[in-house]
């Protein structure tokens, strides 16, 4: 049985009734509810040349808990650009489709462990590289929210017109969890969104990846370029997308989802990233909301992969 202990957002703040505030503070018990479970194989050890495979997802005491198949799929948004994903299906008709971070990819470890852990439940999963990330064709841009939330819905589309499987959840990390909010603020058709460490203020954060006085850079130049790793490969900052990221207005998009689509939002309490109390800002303000905060967990949940995919399955698994 989980085992959460409910916290308000805010002392000062009274919460409506229609939330819920959970804070997990018992991974033993929150890592029992659900079979345990191994990594699966996937495309991240397959060659790009086998576009459908079938396996078995199995537990940890080799029993099987669901088969499925696995298909690479290419899509091609409004930008005729290509992007890339894999669906692995299972015998179920529940699809839901897992949306990556800041420059990364449809393999980061978030979006696989949350694919591995759906998919032992016998949940379909459909992850992707947005454009600019990964294999997808594009260009990477800083900003680019709005362009990500046509992605998604190039996705949806796709599988709800072209092969008649409703997509019933999106889940987000990190920038990916702003961009299923805003994809519930301007489409209405998905009735479950999970927001994993989404960043509720678009105008903070920046001058921690581009510098105290970036605003001055970059009305010089036009550009910064940024260098990650220590290697001196990075990303450029236009003026143009920094603009498009400040315009990104997450608060009221929360305002504008439909109070029947089900929110939730997950962070973890140690983020350094992307602080916890932003997390309280969305549960403030979206009608149909539950918070739940991982006790110690950072940004990638990097000690605390059991808790987060409870979390999300248990969601998803009782709104479905």
């Amino acid at each position: 049985m989980l085992s959460f202990s409910f916290v308000c957002p805010g002392s000062t703040t009274s919460t409506p009734k229609s939330h819920s505030s959970l804070f997990i503070s018992n991974p033993t018990s929150v890592a029992a509810t659900f079979s345990p479970f191994r990594s699966i194989p996937s495309s991240r050890s397959l060659s790009l040349a086998a576009s459908k495979m079938a396996y078995i997802a199995a537990s940890t005491d080799g029993s099987e808990s669901s088969s499925f198949t696995e298909e690479r799929i290419v899509l091609t948004n409004g930008h005729n650009e290509k992007l890339i994903g894999i669906l692995q299906k299972t015998n179920s008709d529940d699809l839901v489709v897992l949306c990556h971070g800041f420059r990364s990819t449809k393999e980061s470890k978030p979006i696989s462990y949350l694919s591995d852990a759906l998919l032992s439940q016998g949940i379909s999963t459909f992850r992707f590289d947005f454009s600019g990330n990964g294999e997808s064709d594009g260009t990477f841009m800083y900003g680019n929210y709005w362009k990500e939330v046509e992605d998604l819905r190039t996705a949806v589309m796709y599988f709800s017109e072209k092969r008649n499987i409703p997509v019933r959840g999106i889940v987000g990390h990190s920038k990916g969890g702003d961009v299923v909010i805003l994809y519930a603020s301007k489409y209405h058709d998905i009735p479950t969104v999970v927001n994993i460490s989404g960043r509720f203020d678009l105008k903070i954060g920046v001058k921690e990846r581009l510098g105290d006085d970036f605003l001055v850079k970059i009305k010089n130049d036009g550009f910064i370029d940024v260098a990650t790793n220590g290697n001196g490969i990075g990303y450029r900052v236009t003026e143009q997308s920094l603009m498009d990221r400040f315009a990104t207005d997450v608060k009221a998009a929360c305002s504008t989802i439909d109070p029947t689509c089900k929110v939730l939002t997950i962070h973890g309490s140690s983020d350094i990233v992307i602080p916890v109390s932003d997390a309280s800002e969305f549960h403030r303000l979206i009608s149909n909301h539950e918070l739940r905060i991982v006790e110690g967990a950072d940004h990638s949940y990097t000690q605390n992969k059991t808790e987060l995919t409870s979390a999300v399955v248990h969601f998803l698994k009782s709104n479905f």
